[in-house]
């Protein structure tokens, strides 16, 4: 209840601000009562003097359709503006009304140990109910949010909490068996494991980060997965000695970049008090940076896909578009066409762009390249299996 209340709060923190102006006793003392009020309903708190009830009562009483659109939007001033600016102020407070809703409890559910239909029906006698989510394969949505981590299809690796549009992500980069794949930023390791799951345990798939704290978190689910053909690997930077050993000679590459993560709103609504416009320009240099660098691993041929859980477009399309212009031997494959080969029935155009208010997912962007092929040479030489 605390932490649904602190989550609300953070959500709605300007309209709250301004509802706090009224009424007495301490600015926090009421801000937490709306967030509680929020979270559970006034009647079942305690407590309170009449003076607060009557008073939050009053303040549940008013429309909020008739505050001013930056109020009703949740967003710094910074934020709204620049959406505002590429999408006008109705699409801008649908999106900022999408993202001030609690995000939703995504599975994927793992191929090596089940398919979706019995994990549906195992999870009904817990009782959990779910449904598949529209795009990804894969993926369930769960209706509510019970505990999980005691199951036993959780303890079996059977099932991962991923959201969908992370589940599409790791989709897109399209890794087969017996291929070296590298996912460049791997974090604690949800898309690696799906990458490695899609692999059917074969080939090799290394797991770069620069986060030892990351890449330990990724080892019991690892362990529960089933998993033997992930490696995972402890880099200092993007051009670290063990990244420029694999050079040339990776099938597919993803970056799933660091970025301002202004898309996961709904699960992380503080990101929006802490991002400020000179953090997320000097992500852009750090953006392109590794970029460059994972491109360097991708053979002839092979595939490059860069995503971000931002809505920004310097964040997005503007560095494909500088990757573009520096790397003439990468070409764009457009996102409908990858779309197409996966069999995601979801109108795209070049880019991956989802969005929670049409797709229900975090708010995702990814752009898949291809390294040109330098004649078929690269292709007929025998893969050599180094480990960094």
């Amino acid at each position: 209840m605390v932490a649904e209340a602190v989550y609300g709060l953070l959500r709605n923190k300007a309209i709250y601000t301004s509802f706090a102006e009224s009424g007495n006793g301490p600015t926090m003392r009421r801000m937490t009562l709306l967030g509680l009020a929020d979270a559970v309903s006034i009647e079942s708190l305690g407590g309170l003097s009449d003076e607060e009830i009557e008073w939050l009562k009053r303040v549940a009483e008013i429309d909020r359709n008739l505050m001013p659109p930056l109020m009703r939007s949740n967003l710094p001033q910074w934020l709204f503006d620049k959406l505002v600016a590429r999408d006008g102020e109705a699409a801008t407070l649908q999106l900022a009304h999408a993202m001030n809703q609690p995000a939703p409890l995504d599975l994927r559910v793992n191929s090596l140990k089940a398919n979706r239909e019995e994990v549906i029906t195992a999870l009904a006698e817990a009782p959990i109910l779910c449904e598949p989510t529209p795009y990804a394969p894969l993926g369930l949505r769960v209706i509510k949010k019970p505990t999980l981590q005691n199951l036993p299809l959780f303890k079996s690796g059977a099932i991962e909490v991923q959201d969908e549009g992370s589940q599409l992500l790791a989709q897109i980069v399209g890794a087969k068996r017996g291929e070296m794949v590298v996912d460049f930023c791997a974090g604690a390791g949800g898309k690696t494991l799906a990458l490695g799951a899609t692999m059917r345990n074969t080939g090799r798939l290394y797991a770069f980060d620069v986060s030892e704290k990351r890449l330990a978190k990724l080892k019991p689910r690892m362990a529960r997965s089933g998993l033997s053909n992930i490696h995972p690997v402890l880099i200092a930077h993007e051009n670290d000695g063990k990244v420029k050993r694999l050079a040339g000679k990776i099938d597919r590459v993803l970056v799933d970049a660091p970025c301002s993560g202004l898309g996961t709103l709904r699960r992380n609504p503080d990101v929006k008090w802490r991002q400020t416009p000179e953090a997320i320009a000097e992500m852009n240099v750090k953006q392109i940076a590794i970029l460059s660098s994972a491109a360097r691993l991708v053979k002839s041929g092979g595939r490059l896909v860069y995503g971000t859980c931002s809505l920004l477009d310097e964040e997005n399309d503007a560095i494909a578009a500088q990757f573009l212009a520096s790397h003439e031997d990468f070409s764009l494959l457009p996102m409908k066409d990858v779309l197409a080969e996966q069999k995601i029935e979801l109108e795209m155009g070049d880019y991956l762009k989802l969005l929670p208010h049409q797709h229900q997912t975090d708010g995702f962007f990814a752009a898949v390249f291809v390294r040109k092929a330098a004649g078929g040479s690269a292709d007929k030489e025998k893969r050599e299996d180094v480990a960094p």
